[in-house]
C-alpha cells in the first residue's frame, strides 16, 4: 500500500532555521499559488516570495520564502494560510448576507 503523499513538504536546500526555504505544495495551482503569495507578501517580515508551477502535467506548486531577521517562513506560511481561510470566510459570509437581504435583479432565461 503506498504512502499518501503529505500536502506541504520542504524541499532540499533550505536554512537550518527555516529563515529562507522552498515548499511544494500538493494538488494545488496558480489559484491558490497566487492567492497565497500576495498573502505572504503583505507580511512586513517576509523578505521575498514567490511561487512557481515546475510543469503543466505535475499536480503541485514550489513556493519559496525568505523572511527577514532570521524568522521563521513556516510559520509565516501557515500564518498566511489561516489568513487567506479567513478572507475566504468573510467573502462567502459577506455574499450569503448580499444574497439573503439585498435586493437584486434575477436573470431567467425565459425572458
Amino acid at each position: 500500500m503506498a504512502e499518501a503523499t503529505p500536502k506541504i513538504r520542504i524541499l532540499k536546500g533550505a536554512e537550518p532555521d527555516l529563515s529562507a526555504a522552498t515548499y511544494q505544495i500538493h494538488d494545488e495551482s496558480h489559484t491558490i499559488g497566487n492567492a497565497l503569495r500576495w498573502m505572504l507578501m503583505k507580511n512586513p517580515k517576509v523578505e521575498f516570495c514567490g511561487y512557481s508551477v515546475p510543469h503543466p502535467s505535475e499536480n503541485h506548486i514550489n513556493m519559496r520564502i525568505q523572511m527577514y531577521d532570521g524568522l521563521s517562513s513556516l510559520t509565516a506560511l501557515l500564518e498566511a494560510l489561516k489568513n487567506l481561510d479567513d478572507l475566504c470566510v468573510t467573502i462567502d459570509d459577506a455574499y450569503t448576507h448580499s444574497m439573503e437581504n439585498d435586493r437584486y435583479e434575477r436573470w431567467d432565461e425565459k425572458s
